[in-house]
């Protein structure tokens, strides 16, 4: 029998459960695996299992991309978390579980982390978990009903917001002064001007209004 470490990163008891559930049904259903689950509900209480640990790795990471920003605002969603996985555990298996389920949203979570699942948690059954539980265990890539329907339309959608977009959303959406975003984004305000106005291509904001575009990077997840 093979043993899974596991690690669940949800703020949400009831979505948690339902995967400590269905690893539960999976392991009860034959002899090959068997599973170590590791519970987290906040970005801190991951990060600092990365920054503790020398070798951090799990073999599945099941993780929620609607998280509160880390403290120190550099981690602003599960999507920045899972870059920072990306980076220290390559070869751990990301299934990002979400509520989104706009075309831009979904496209930028595959295009950064390119998980090997991506679950609408709205279009979960226990049923549907498990299998896409197990789709990933076999090295299949897992995708729900809702994500399925949207790949079909990514195929000509090149839009991709990074790190450094989603952090100058973030910091427009709290008031911070232009001046002050040469020294938090390290660039310099010509450079910062034109990412917001290929910001505002991206999301089809006409005319100069910064609160405009703040309210549709809300609406679709970026911030």
């Amino acid at each position: 029998m093979e043993n899974l470490n596991i690690l669940i990163v949800d703020d949400h008891p009831q979505i948690a459960e339902s995967f400590k559930l269905a690893f539960e049904k999976i392991a009860k259903g034959g002899n090959r695996y068997d599973f170590t689950i590791t519970e987290v509900t906040t970005i801190d209480s991951a990060n600092n299992l990365i920054l503790q640990s020398k070798d951090f790795y799990f073999d599945v990471i099941l993780l929620d991309i609607k998280l509160p920003k880390s403290s120190d605002n550099k981690l602003l969603s599960g999507e920045d978390l899972g870059l920072e996985i990306r980076k220290h555990a390559p070869k751990s298996k990301i299934v990002v579980a979400t509520t989104y389920n706009d075309n831009h949203r979904i496209n930028n979570i595959f295009k950064s982390l390119n998980p090997e699942g991506l679950l609408i948690k709205n279009d979960l059954t226990p049923k549907a978990l498990v299998n896409a539980i197990e789709e990933v265990l076999e090295d299949i890539p897992a995708y729900t009903k809702t994500v399925k329907r949207l790949l079909r339309k990514l195929a000509t959608n090149d839009i991709s917001i990074d790190y450094i977009d989603r952090q100058l959303l973030y910091q427009l959406s709290i008031g911070t002064k232009m001046i002050e975003l040469p020294d938090i984004l390290n660039m310099s305000i010509g450079g910062i001007e034109r990412r917001k106005r290929q910001l505002k291509d991206v999301f089809d904001v006409s005319g100069g209004e910064d609160k405009v575009l703040i309210a549709i990077a809300k609406e679709k997840g970026f911030i």
